[in-house]
């Protein structure tokens, strides 16, 4: 027992290993809930269905936000909800790249969530190992602060007068690669990331990848693309490892789930990725106030972030009234 309780109390990155262990835990009940009871047989998700399941979500990420308030303190509490704004609505870009990797791979929307699911997984080991890198260079090395407020004012800039280009998933190097390397079906074979068949020169029963796996490999890619930007935007809101891992997460369980209703309206948001440059433009320059000057208060710092989040998503709306649903409507 001793021994136990000694490594429940034992420091990790910053906190007791148990409030980690708490956290893995929630996060592992919600989804062996989600998928083992929800959504046990595959089937397609409508919109109305979407809303509420990223609403219970959204609801788990806030009462989680208000025991770390409670427990932790405001200043705490203000960076968690800052950080998950900031995750949530830099995912919404995300969305407009899965569902274009799904069109390319022709996956049902029966076989999507489950997909997305599964590949949460991945995000959680990815995203712990790129924080945990990321808290290590803090740690070790304040100055890695200004690169990273360097990188986000570059960023934003960049999203602001550069054009995006069509994204192009038969080009992409690692589909490339995959196709060469892997034995690929040329159909789905319901849920299966594998199947084992005949080799056409053989005739011995192998391994085959289906064209669901290549999409779960394309998504969380996409999710390690997107992470080099918003893992530096979250630390330069807070170092606490602890605050940065849970918001990135409690963002990412809830996008999987919202995926379905943004998939029909991302046509809608065109506009928000300006928003979300000057968010990460305010939050870059706010790293060098905070080294040069003095920190900037929390509270200003949410206050900041969720009014030009808000206003980007309500002059998105305003703007595309009317129009056409987009792409990864079903």
């Amino acid at each position: 027992m001793d021994l136990i309780a000694a490594f429940l109390t034992a420091d990790f990155l910053g906190k007791p290993a148990w409030l980690w262990l708490a956290f893995l835990a929630i996060v592992g009940a919600l989804l062996a809930f989600d998928l083992g009871i929800l959504h046990k047989s595959d089937k397609a998700i409508g919109v109305a269905e979407s809303l509420k399941l990223s609403a219970f979500y959204i609801a788990v990420a806030m009462l989680f936000g208000a025991w770390v308030w409670w427990s932790m303190g405001p200043t705490s509490g203000m960076q968690y909800f800052t950080g998950y704004a900031l995750e949530k609505a830099l995912s919404i870009d995300n969305v407009f790249v899965i569902s274009i990797i799904f069109g390319y791979f022709a996956i049902p929307p029966k076989y999507q969530y489950r997909a997305l699911l599964w590949g949460i997984i991945a995000v959680l080991v990815m995203r712990g190992v790129m924080i945990g890198l990321g808290a290590a260079l803090v740690q070790q090395y304040e100055w890695v602060l200004y690169i990273f407020g360097a990188f986000l004012i570059a960023t934003g800039i960049k999203m602001l007068v550069v054009k995006e280009s069509e994204q192009d998933v038969s080009k992409n190097p690692v589909v490339k690669f995959l196709s060469k390397r892997m034995r690929i079906t040329d159909e789905l074979h319901g849920e299966r990331f594998f199947v084992r068949q005949a080799d056409p020169k053989t005739g011995k029963l192998v391994a085959f990848a289906t064209p669901l796996f290549l999409a779960l490999v394309m998504i969380n890619i996409a999710d390690l693309v997107f992470a080099v930007d918003s893992v530096p935007a979250i630390f330069a809101i807070t170092t606490d490892t602890y605050i940065v891992y849970t918001a990135n997460i409690m963002a990412i369980l809830g996008l999987r789930a919202l995926y379905f209703a943004l998939a029909a309206l991302v046509h809608r948001f065109e506009y928000l990725k300006y928003a979300l440059a000057i968010v990460l433009v305010f939050i870059g320059a706010k790293i060098f106030w905070n080294q040069i000057v003095g920190k900037v208060d929390p509270a200003i710092s949410l206050g900041v972030t969720l009014t030009i989040i808000a206003s980007g998503i309500i002059f998105s709306l305003w703007k595309t009234r009317g129009h056409a649903a987009g792409p990864g409507a079903a």
